[in-house]
């Protein structure tokens, strides 16, 4: 009967949810209703769910097209093929950006209302119709009297309940068109008339026409869309090969050949059993195809010589193992291929693949390429929500507040500290919109391969990626059965990559990056790990994961393992970081805690009794409290914020706690349990998933124990890592390389390495331009190196400013000349508006003239000062550009022999990580260098950071007590004062003779 209803993914325009639509249209009385949003399908698979056990309701499906506010027309499916046209005809529009026509095109299972002014323009074809609306009806049989009746029906439009929402639906069109409220115009927002009223109140309006009343039920009537949901409600490409039985027998075929490639010739009793086990439940669940597209992609990025790392609740599967999508041995680490399928498993099952920063785009290409048969491959879609802080920002400027007022709202912590009633207003109003979806967005990594094209359940849009997108996000993707294809980029892969192509050149060595066993073996390996001199490696070099590898004294793969899990924020919040490195060095506290509690202790003897992984969470409701693997998945899963608003996750609660209870287990232990899986479950790893990255941590290891300096060029060559390229500038510096700024005739764009000597790439240095990068390069290596600044300017287009810069930086030491007289030349020859021609080489050499300079003072630290402003860092020591003698003191290396004991302490400041208390308080977590370049770690609890915070980059004196905690050492501070650098106007010049040859520009 309701025919154009919109919820919020009509966005910023509607008002409410799809659930609150629905409760409120059946609680109006209404039976039926179209869910029509505009321009916009992103609530379709969410409206079916919603209703698909509901008995008092229908929900159909369409789109209100319009321009604008303006309606052009409604599309309402008939049926699913009915669905495809409607988004077709979207996709076309969005992806061309044109305006919607005036009319429909010639929709075949699609049910077409025109705003009844279209009545006397256009004859109607057979599924199109005139709706009429509540304010037409006192011209219906005036202006309107000619036109057939039999062809028009009820157009009511819902946007909102009442005068609030009436208010919200202005604001959000104010948000939209980016004005103040009072400039909003009245064609940019719909009237209040567009609000839900009852079934009742409807039919009264139109009692005196009860042929549109007739004809409205019949659109209805006349529409059926079927969307399945649940595991088997598979939606992705259904075969690889020519049918489901010979995908399986090639999946076979494929994981026996990798079976010789991982275990020799002879393959295993285990591993044959384990191969026979998960192929009948990949069979059972209709799988194999997604094994083998994923097989096909990987087979494709070996070819091009791509490095990637399989990774996700995936490598629990010897099959997956075998295929080469991921390199863990879920038969070494008793990987529980149940967290990946099981045969009572409500969702799909997921591979994510983490490619190199540089080769994903090639790989999504290919998956296109491939797959894409009249658009069934697709971008996994996003929302991007109104958070409180951005709902307060866009509200308080539609209301006209000056910054400093939003500011201040965005701090209130509620309403009760706002005293202006505007304030209030906006405040409120900003709370109304929170969750609302603002715009369409991408999913991080997810792709789309359905059997049918993408269109049959969401429109796409065409993001700047260039590949179409669906509406719908990941949720509404598993709800109908589809399941995406992850793949990821990481600059750690690159990192990788680029340190084997080195080490090859460099030292003709060729090292396998899949020989595992070969880096955990490593005794070198494992006094890096163990020490914490993890730098640079990939997800172990943060100063969290430096500790906690101290503290565990980690040198082997499976504390590694369990390493990457429980430093993730459920576990270590929860207390069970420190629970478990307290069980690990203290066997008393094992046996402890397996007699307080045998049966837990039993399911995770591995991990001492204490929650690690994901699969733990699977275990414990299944064996523990006697949940059906089904639900104990469901559990894993609902932990998220949008599961749990489901009814079936907190009926899944209930059950766990009621079945512990029958078993007799003490009401406390249950609820300590309950909130240690609450606290970690959304946040932990999978086993299989921690194994993955462990190999990828392994992999760097490696290389970082055994070739550093290439290492860590390779490192900043692909963005650094989890600190600044200083750091790990100075860390190479450490290892014995030299760092030299770049030079015209031997630097690219990325840093370069030649022996020991690390020469920065022109791409580091700040404010210079791709384009002059570029063009430098180019010529050089089409007419030889440049042989003087003059030289250069004749081969090079160049302002004087980019001429400067390269000046400044040293890039010209190579003629021998001071670059404070440089710069002098550089503005003789080039005047500030002028730029160089780039001209042939010319056939005579233009005269020079030889001028002599006075001598020119220069400032011993003026190199470092420059190279802070154009690098960001200097390459000089920090120290050295202190402003004060440094008074006693001690190292980082001498802290062990101070524990207990107040020190002085100098340190450059590398990072800081900013955490609460337990009450909430402020405190933080330091990282320095000190004056040999060796590491400090500080804890500064709220007292002191709130005395001596910290005042920004550069050098500190700490004073604090030294403090071990498992064998890590760190520095709690009481006083941290920053020190001033050297006044450059007021330090000792030094004469510069130059004389500089200057080109006559006649």
């Amino acid at each position: 009967m309701l025919l154009n209803c919109h919820s919020y993914y009509s966005m910023r325009f509607g008002t409410l949810s799809v659930a609150e639509l629905i409760a409120n249209a059946q609680k109006a009385g209404y039976s039926e209703l179209v869910l029509t949003d505009v321009n916009n399908t992103s609530g379709w698979v969410e409206a079916m769910r919603e209703t698909k056990d509901l008995k008092h309701i229908n929900v159909l499906l369409g789109i209100d097209f319009r321009n604008d506010v303006k309606q052009q027309y409604i599309g309402i499916a008939k049926n699913n093929e009915g669905l495809k046209e409607l988004s077709d005809h979207l996709a076309e529009h969005t992806k061309a950006n044109t305006p919607f026509p005036e009319f429909a095109p010639n929709f075949k299972h699609v049910n077409v209302i025109y705003p009844i002014t279209i009545g006397e323009k256009k004859v109607l074809k057979p599924n199109e119709w005139l709706g009429v609306k509540i304010t037409d009806l006192t011209k219906l049989d005036i202006t309107y009297q000619g036109l057939p009746k039999q062809k028009m029906v009820i157009l009511h439009s819902v946007t909102f309940l009442n005068k609030v929402g009436h208010n919200i639906h202005r604001l959000l069109r104010a948000i939209n068109h980016n004005v103040l409220g009072s400039q909003l115009k009245t064609h940019q927002y719909v009237s209040f008339t567009d609000k839900l009223i009852s079934i009742k109140k409807l039919t009264a309006y139109f009692q005196a026409y009860p042929q549109l009343i007739k004809n409205t039920l019949s659109i209805s009537s006349a529409s059926s869309i079927d969307f399945k949901f649940g595991k088997f409600a598979n939606k992705n490409l259904a075969h690889y090969t020519g049918s489901k039985e010979q995908d399986i027998e090639k999946l076979r075929e494929e994981a026996l050949k990798g079976a010789h490639y991982r275990y020799g010739k002879m393959i295993p009793t285990e591993i044959s059993t384990r191969i026979e086990k998960e192929l009948g439940v990949i069979k059972t669940m209709g799988y194999a195809s997604y094994f083998l597209i994923n097989w096909d992609i990987l087979k494709y990025a070996r070819k091009q010589n791509y490095f990637y790392v399989g990774r996700g609740s995936g490598a629990n599967s010897l099959v997956a193992y075998l295929l080469r999508i991921t390199d863990v041995d879920p038969v070494e680490l008793n990987l529980y291929f149940e967290r990946f399928i099981n045969p009572y498993r409500s969702t799909p099952p997921d591979f994510d693949i983490d490619f190199s920063w540089r080769d994903r785009e090639d790989i999504t290409r290919y998956i296109f390429d491939t797959y894409n048969k009249n658009g069934t491959v697709a971008l996994l879609g996003a929302y991007v929500t109104f958070k409180f802080d951005s709902a307060a920002r866009e509200i308080g400027k539609v209301f006209g507040l000056p910054p400093s007022e939003i500011d201040l709202l965005q701090r209130a912590k509620s309403i009760n500290q706002i005293t202006d009633q505007t304030t209030r207003q906006v405040y409120q109003y900003a709370q109304c919109i929170v969750g609302f979806p603002n715009h369409n967005s991408i999913h991080a990594s997810g792709i789309l391969i359905s059997e049918k094209p993408i269109h049959y359940y969401s429109a796409t849009f065409m993001p700047p990626k260039g590949f179409p997108t669906t509406h719908f996000s990941m949720i509404e993707a598993e709800d109908i059965g589809l399941y995406k294809f992850d793949i990821l980029s990481q600059r750690g892969l690159g990192k990788i990559k680029d340190c084997l192509a080195l080490v090859a050149e460099n030292h003709h060595v060729k090292i396998d990056p899949h020989n595992k066993k070969l880096f955990t073996s490593d005794k070198a390996v494992k006094e890096l790990l163990k020490n914490g001199k993890t730098i640079g490696c990939f997800y172990v070099e943060s100063p969290a994961m430096r500790m906690l590898l101290s503290k565990l004294k980690a040198d082997d793969y499976l504390r590694l393992v369990a390493a990457s899990s429980i430093i993730r924020p459920g576990v270590s919040k929860s207390g069970m970081m420190r629970e478990y490195i307290l069980r690990f060095r203290h066997p008393h506290l094992r046996e402890k805690a397996k007699q307080a509690l045998p049966e837990l202790y039993n399911l995770l003897e591995e991990t001492y009794g204490v929650m690690v992984y994901q699969e733990d969470v699977i275990k414990i409701a299944h064996i523990f409290a006697d949940l059906t693997l089904a639900e104990a998945d469901y559990l894993r899963r609902g932990m998220s914020w949008k599961f749990k608003q489901r009814n079936e996750f907190h009926m899944v609660q209930k059950r766990f706690f009621d079945n512990c209870k029958k078993k007799g287990y003490a009401d406390t232990t249950v609820q300590q349990i309950w909130n240690q899986i609450e606290s970690f479950a959304n946040f932990a790893f999978s086993k299989g998933h921690s194994a993955s990255y462990a190999v990828e941590s392994y992999q760097a290891l490696y290389l970082k124990a055994y070739y550093p300096i290439e290492y860590l060029v390779a490192t900043v060559n692909n963005g650094g890592g989890f600190y600044s390229l200083e750091t790990y500038l100075h860390d190479a510096k450490m290892h014995g390389a030299t760092i030299l700024s770049p030079c015209v005739n031997t630097s690219n764009s990325l840093a370069l390495l030649k022996g020991k000597t690390i020469f920065l790439g022109f791409g580091f240095v700040k404010e210079l331009q791709e384009n002059t990068i570029r063009i430098l390069l180019v010529e050089r290596q089409k007419n030889g190196d440049y042989t003087s600044l003059l030289d250069f300017i004749e081969r090079i287009p160049i302002s004087i400013e980019q001429l400067c810069i390269l000046v400044r930086i040293d890039a010209f030491r190579f003629t021998g000349k001071k670059s404070t007289a440089l710069l002098w030349e550089a503005h003789l020859l080039l005047n500030k508006n002028s730029t160089s021609q780039n001209t042939p080489l010319n056939l005579f050499k233009q005269q020079t003239k030889q001028f002599d300079l006075p001598s020119l003072d220069t400032n011993p630290f003026d190199q470092a000062f420059t190279e802070m402003e154009l690098f960001g860092f200097s390459k000089e020591l920090p120290f050295n550009l202190v402003n004060e003698s440094l008074s006693e003191s001690i190292k980082a290396n001498e802290m062990n022999e101070h524990i207990g004991k107040v020190v002085s302490m100098y340190g450059y400041l590398i990072h800081r990580k900013y955490t609460s208390t337990a009450n909430k308080q402020k405190m933080c977590f330091g990282t320095f260098l000190d004056i040999d370049g060796n590491w400090i770690d500080t804890v500064h609890f709220p007292p002191a950071l709130k005395n001596y915070p910290f005042t920004g980059r550069g050098c500190y004196q700490i004073k604090g007590k030294v403090v071990e905690e498992f064998d890590f050492i760190s520095l709690e501070v009481s006083c941290l004062k920053r020190l001033p650098y050297i006044d450059r106007s007021n330090t000792r010049l030094k004469p510069v003779d130059e004389t500089v040859a200057i080109t006559t520009m006649s």
